[in-house]
C-alpha cells in the first residue's frame, strides 16, 4: 500500500522501519528541527534521521493550520497512515484524506492511559500490565475505535526506558499485522469501553524530585517510571547541595525517618519500608552503582531530601 508516516520520537523509528520494509512510504512527517544540546543548535528527530537513511521524502510543518499544507498532503495520495507519537493534533482534513484514513499505534491498553506519557504513567501507577493497540483516529485524544491490542507484562523492577523498548518492538510487529489485514481481509474496529478511561499528563519537572515520606512501592515505582528520562531525583544537603538522579532501585526491607541512609549500599528508608538505590547519577557524572558513588565522599552522608 502507499503510506504516509507520521512520528517523531525513537518510539516510532521501529514502526517506521517495519512499515517501509512491506509498504510504500510516500512520506515521512515528523516535528522540525529544534534547538538541543549545550552548543543549541539544530537537530532533526530522530524519525527523520531514520527516514533520510531510508530514502523517504521528509515533511515537517509546525502545524496544519495553512490551506497549502493539507493540500500537499492530500496530494500524496496515500492508502493509509501511519501515526506514532507525531506530536501534533491532526485536523479532519487530514484524518479523512487517506482512503483508508489514520491508524494510530499506542503504548497502552485503551482506554487505560489515553495522552501524552502512557508508558511513564503505568509504571508510576504500579500497573502490572500495559501493551500497544491500533486504533482508527478521530478528534479526540486517543479516543478513537481499536482494531488490535497486545498485552506486555511489567515486571516489578521494570524501568519506562526498557518498557518503552520492549512496546516498540511490539508496536511495529503490531502495525505491520494491521496493515496487512487492512490489505487484504480488512480490519475490524471495536469502540474503546466507556468504563476505566485514565489520562497520562505530560511529566511535569515539579514532580520528578523524590519524596521518601511515600511508600517504599511509591517511591521504587516513581524512580522506575521516570528513568532515565526525565529522571527522579534527591539532594544531599551540604554548602552546595549535591543533586543526583536515580536511575534503578528495588525495594528492602528497612525501617527509619524517611531520607535516612540506612546502610552503606545506599538502603533508603521510606514512609513505609525502603528502597536500595542500585544505580545512580550526579549532574554532569556518568551513571554509577551505589557503592562506586559513597566513595565519592569523604562522610557518608546521613540523611537525603
Amino acid at each position: 500500500m502507499r503510506v504516509v508516516f507520521m512520528g517523531t520520537p525513537d518510539f516510532a523509528v521501529p514502526v517506521l522501519r517495519a512499515v517501509a520494509s512491506a509498504h510504500e512510504v510516500a512520506a515521512a512527517y515528523t516535528q522540525p528541527p529544534r534547538p538541543a544540546g549545550r552548543g543549541m543548535s539544530e537537530r532533526k528527530s530522530p524519525v527523520h534521521l531514520a527516514a533520510e537513511g531510508l530514502k523517504i521524502p521528509v515533511l515537517h510543518p509546525a502545524s496544519f493550520k495553512s490551506e497549502a499544507d493539507i493540500e500537499k498532503f492530500r496530494a500524496l495520495n496515500a492508502d493509509v497512515a501511519v501515526v506514532v507519537a507525531y506530536g501534533l493534533l491532526l485536523p479532519k482534513e487530514i484524518l479523512g484524506a487517506p482512503k483508508s484514513g489514520c491508524l494510530n499505534l499506542h503504548a497502552s491498553l485503551l482506554p487505560r492511559w489515553r495522552g501524552a506519557a502512557p508508558i511513564n504513567r503505568a509504571i508510576m501507577a504500579g500497573d502490572e500490565e500495559t501493551g500497544v493497540a491500533v486504533m482508527r483516529m478521530d478528534q479526540g485524544l486517543d479516543t478513537g475505535p481499536v482494531a488490535l491490542e497486545e498485552q506486555v507484562k511489567i515486571a516489578p523492577d521494570m524501568t519506562a526506558g526498557e518498557l518503552h523498548d520492549r512496546l516498540a518492538e511490539n508496536g511495529a510487529d503490531l502495525m505491520t499485522r494491521a496493515l496487512a489485514a487492512l490489505e487484504t481481509t480488512g480490519l475490524e474496529f471495536m469502540p474503546q469501553a466507556r468504563e476505566g478511561v485514565t489520562y497520562a499528563k505530560k511529566i511535569d519537572k515539579n514532580e520528578t524530585k523524590i519524596d521518601w515520606s511515600k511508600s517504599a512501592r511509591e517511591v521504587h515505582n516513581h524512580i522506575r517510571g521516570l528513568s532515565p528520562f526525565p529522571g527522579a531525583w534527591f539532594e544531599i544537603a551540604g554548602e552546595k547541595p549535591v543533586r543526583v538522579r536515580v536511575l534503578r532501585s528495588t525495594i528492602k526491607e528497612g525501617k527509619g525517618k524517611p531520607g535516612a541512609v540506612l546502610d552503606d549500599h545506599l538502603t533508603i528508608a521510606c514512609g513505609e519500608g525502603a528502597v536500595k538505590l542500585l544505580e545512580v547519577q550526579r549532574a554532569g557524572a556518568k551513571a554509577m552503582g551505589a557503592e562506586e558513588f559513597l566513595r565519592g565522599f569523604q562522610q557518608k552522608p546521613a540523611m537525603l531530601s
